[in-house]
């Protein structure tokens, strides 16, 4: 199945209308049966939830879009060091390829991620995708992190609102520039800026 999927690997501002559109409807229909609430960011057409992408990885077979990953460049803290990543995230797959599997999405990216010279990719998912990543990180590529807290600000502004988020979470982590054993130590990721 996954073989008949076409990778489409663009910046941010090479999308169209319709593309957006399309990336809606993805997300939507994805997202939607996890819960309405995380649906909530995509009202009103928008293809991001929360940081917007820097470049996406959209997989398109003959049925439509059936795969996406987000890629934003920033600075993270982890610990007292700063670190400069690519965070992933805003990943998805239409329900009747999930077994597709996230480590076709990264293996999409890995060129770009190369190409960007950044030391590491990371992103962070909720603990009920444990048994989803983990499978992923047993080919060797990925190491995933637990016990490490994830400080991000919030998307939108609201007055009754603080403007920061502390989550447990699980932390992803690619070596692209360095080794693992050159990731920083810390409980603490200072995400400086909303979830991609």
């Amino acid at each position: 199945m996954s073989s008949d999927v076409q990778w489409k690997l663009c910046w941010e501002n090479e999308l169209e209308r319709s593309d957006h559109s399309e990336l809606n409807e993805f997300f939507n229909k994805t997202y939607g049966p996890t819960g309405a609430f995380h649906t909530k960011p995509f009202e009103g057409g928008r293809s991001w939830a929360g940081a917007r992408p820097e470049r996406r990885a959209i997989g398109y077979d003959s049925r439509g879009i059936a795969s996406h990953m987000g890629l934003l460049r920033r600075f993270i803290k982890v610990g007292e060091t700063d670190l400069a990543v690519a965070e992933l995230g805003l990943y998805g797959v239409r329900p009747d390829l999930e077994r597709m599997g996230i480590g076709h999405s990264v293996s999409a990216l890995f060129p770009t991620l190369q190409e960007l010279g950044v030391p590491f990719a990371f992103g962070t998912v909720r603990h009920a995708m444990r048994s989803h990543v983990e499978r992923y990180a047993r080919t060797g590529m990925l190491s995933v992190l637990t016990g490490v807290s994830v400080r991000s600000t919030l998307p939108d502004f609201h007055p009754y609102m603080p403007p920061t988020r502390t989550e447990d979470l699980l932390v992803l982590v690619i070596p692209i520039g360095r080794t693992m054993s050159e990731w920083p130590s810390g409980t603490l990721i200072e995400r400086n800026g909303p979830e991609l």
